[in-house]
Order: C-alpha cells, then structure tokens, then sequence
C-alpha cells in the first residue's frame, strides 16, 4: 500500500454559493493535480460559515439540501477525478438547518452525512439542529481501504467524539473547522490521535476569514517507533496562516502495526467502570441556562 495522500483545501470563501462552487471545483480539481486520495473541506463551506453577526432569518434562508446541485456537483468530481471528496455545508433540514459534513468515495458514491453533534448552543450555533450520532465508512482509495470518520469543530473538544469513532473502527477521522487554531485546540488534536492510535486530519480557513487563522493540521496517532529511543512527533503537517492546498501523506500500514501493538485505544480500557459517564445529571459549576439536550 502506497502512502494516503489527504489534500486540507485552506481556502477563504467567496460571497455567494454560485462563486463558492466555483472555487470549490477549482481546488477540487488542483488537489487532484497534486495526487490527493481525499480533498477536505473547512467548516461549511456552501456559504463560508457565514452566519455570525447577521439575522438568524437572513443565513437559514441559505441552507441547501444534500441532493442540490452544489452538492451534486462534488459527487461528480469526486467520480471523475477518482478521488474521496468531503464537502461542507449548511443543510436544509426539517426545523432547522444543521452543520454537515458530506463524504463521496472515488466513484461518487455517498458513504454518509454527519451533522455536527456538539453544536457551540452558548453562541449562533443553537439556531441548529444538532446531529445524533458519530459514523464510520469504509473508504475505497486508489491506495487502499481505510475506515474514516468525521467531526466537525467544536466536537474537538470532546473526548467522546473520537472515543466513539475509534470503538467504531476509525483509523482516520476528518475535521472540517472554522476557528483559532491555537495552541490548546491544536493540542486537543494531538491528544484525540494520541490516546486513540488513529490519524486526524484538519481543515481550517485561513487568517483571511475572520475569526480563523490557518493552522491546518494532520496528526498520526503513532508515538512510538521500534527503531526510536524517545517518542516522535505525530504532527505530520501544520499549515501556516495563507491560503493554499496543503498536502500530507500518511503511512496506513504504520499505523496499522502501531494498532496492533501499543497500548492505547480499545486495548485496555475498563468501560464497565465508566457508568457515571453516561449519566446526564450536570452539577455546578458546569450548569448553563442555554444547554440544550
């Protein structure tokens, strides 16, 4: 198996859908160019996660449904360059519009939509519909199969997300994101692959989008080495703050030796023992008037 080539499209949005499809088919098409297995895409890109400082009215009107033509458009790309594409958007949804990251396999087949669970309630966000589950696919590339998972920003910041994707069988989870990549949330990656022995792929804007920075990254998971005395560094790439497309190649058939062998994940975890996690009670200081179920 060759190295999976995973493209973060670190791109600015444009003012409108129509320009956004047009870029986004742009860099799609780049990314190709470059030999990517997956192209990634930031946080909701059909309208640049643009819904802060505007009236909730106005940007739910801009929501679109997975069958519109935007999103079709990358099911055909992702068929004619033979390459997995993940595109962001603001879905249509029944009673609100939900945050979603979409997945198409090298020959354009849907392998499934995530809709962002851990929706940030104390700001915009609680104008969403929060997703119900955390999936994972097996992905046909033209490297090999590898089992991929998705998160979406501020899921980050919850263990569970990627606890659950790890039991579900991820060795690779996509994160479209639109925020600060700083040192404590590039941290949170780190710590997610780490404790999971899976890779994490992450797409942000760049320092152009307000409130973003760059600071794209992919983390390995794989600590230790036979051959190394100490720990290596899991951080395979970390953009800069300028727009671009940022390719890292990770080595499947490492990881999957390191998974085979190390002592994190599922090898010996106690869950038996874990019962006050799945309690729903919140105690101070924790309580929050605007948390939602």
């Amino acid at each position: 198996m060759s190295m999976l080539k995973i493209a973060l499209l670190q791109i600015a949005p444009c003012n409108n859908l129509a320009d956004n499809l047009e870029k986004g088919i742009k860099c799609c098409k780049r990314a190709k160019e470059l030999g990517a297995d997956i192209a990634l895409f930031p946080e909701m890109w059909s309208n640049g996660y643009n819904i802060y400082d505007r009236p909730v009215d106005e940007w739910k009107k801009e929501a679109i449904s997975i069958d519109s033509d935007f999103i079709g458009t990358f099911r055909t790309l992702a068929e004619q360059f033979n390459m997995a594409i993940g595109i962001t958007l603001l879905e249509k949804h029944e009673n609100a519009p939900r945050n979603s990251f979409v997945l198409f396999d090298r020959y354009g087949e849907l392998k499934f939509v995530y809709a962002k669970v851990h929706t940030c309630d104390f700001d915009v966000e609680r104008n969403l519909t929060a997703g119900e589950d955390f999936y994972v696919t097996t992905l046909d590339t033209a490297c090999g199969k590898v089992k991929v998972g998705a998160m979406i920003c501020y899921d980050r910041e919850f263990p569970e997300s990627a606890r659950i994707l790890m039991l579900k069988g991820a060795e690779l989870i996509l994160v479209p994101n639109a925020c600060p990549m700083e040192i404590n949330r590039l941290s949170q990656l780190r710590g997610r692959a780490f404790e999971n022995m899976l890779a994490i792929a992450t797409c942000n804007y760049p320092a152009t989008v307000p409130d973003c920075n760059g600071g794209s990254s992919v983390f390995d998971g794989v600590a230790y080495l036979p051959d190394m005395e100490d720990s290596r560094d899991t951080c395979l790439l970390q953009a800069g703050e300028a727009e671009g497309i940022y390719i890292s190649e990770l080595d499947l058939e490492q990881l999957r030796r390191y998974r085979e062998s190390e002592v994190h994940g599922n090898a010996y975890r106690h869950p038996r023992k874990y019962n006050l996690l799945t309690e729903s009670k919140i105690d101070k200081p924790f309580i929050r008037s605007d948390y939602r179920e």
